[in-house]
């Protein structure tokens, strides 16, 4: 089964039609893109004994082209969702599969190469009813250059069933987790600083090894996480990452809505909480 999500009313986008659109740049530099930059489509999936439906946004980029995971590193761009067009929605979930890691001028980014298949769950606010997803994505898309990028997409959910080979095959692709694993919770020490929290975060990983590495996220997408060092050894991964929120200033974090994504190896292996 699924890892247990966390349904959201952020704003969240999808659909069958799709309007590319360079936030930014000019006329010479759209002439250096591909005519085929980026392509978005729905896939319709099927209801699941929870009563969500699950489908998945599709994004096929022209070749050698990537888009970025949900925290994509040392230089690239979020993706935001919005899809408070939408009707008959409640909240959404992201079930985000494995992402790959790039090196890129000796910055290290997370992100997915030539296509993203993202499963998402919509949860309706009317049992029953068909849910009609409506809205818009921006996101970055990099190859030499990096450019952002806003996709409108449309469609209508739980008017029938159907199997979807690449969503099941993407929900095949996501992470493991700790217990899947074997890894415990992590050791989370939190310390105010001037503009935020200094969050140092201890997992026991065996095989910790230099090149090894932690991503950690905060409840509040706002919060912008700096990594400041990784130690690798005696059977141990340690993360030191400054937390700065919107205000600048110390605040109380919810250990238990940490996530650390650990990229071990060839291994992605996602936290959820850490112990204090």
């Amino acid at each position: 089964m699924y890892p247990a999500m966390m349904f959201t009313r952020a704003p969240v986008a999808f659909g069958l039609s799709l309007a590319a659109l360079l936030a930014a740049g000019t006329a010479c530099l759209a002439d250096q893109l591909p005519a085929n930059l980026i392509r978005a489509e729905l896939l319709p999936g099927w209801k699941t004994e929870a009563g969500t439906e699950m489908a998945a946004l599709r994004l096929t980029l022209a070749p050698g082209w990537k888009t970025y995971w949900r925290a994509p590193g040392e230089a690239g761009i979020p993706p935001q969702f919005d899809w408070t067009a939408s009707a008959n929605l409640a909240g959404v979930a992201y079930h985000w599969p494995r992402p790959h890691v790039f090196d890129v001028n000796g910055m290290r980014t997370i992100a997915y190469k030539n296509e993203l298949v993202l499963p998402i769950e919509f949860l309706p606010a009317r049992a029953g009813e068909a849910v009609a997803v409506s809205g818009t994505i921006d996101l970055g898309v990099c190859q030499n250059i990096c450019v952002p990028v806003k996709v409108t997409v449309s469609g209508t959910l739980g008017t029938g069933e159907a199997t979807n080979p690449a969503v099941r095959a993407a929900l095949a692709n996501l992470p493991k987790s700790g217990g899947a694993a074997g890894i415990a919770a992590p050791i989370c020490h939190a310390e105010p600083i001037k503009d935020g929290m200094r969050l140092t975060t201890d997992i026991a990983l065996p095989r910790a090894a230099d090149g090894d590495f932690a991503v950690i996220e905060t409840p509040d997408a706002s919060v912008w996480v700096t990594n400041v060092e990784t130690r690798a050894g005696g059977g141990h991964l340690v993360d030191v990452s400054d937390l700065v929120p919107s205000s600048a200033a110390p605040f109380a974090l919810d250990r238990s809505g940490v996530t650390v994504t650990l990229f071990a190896g060839s291994d992605v292996i996602e936290l959820h909480g850490c112990k204090g």
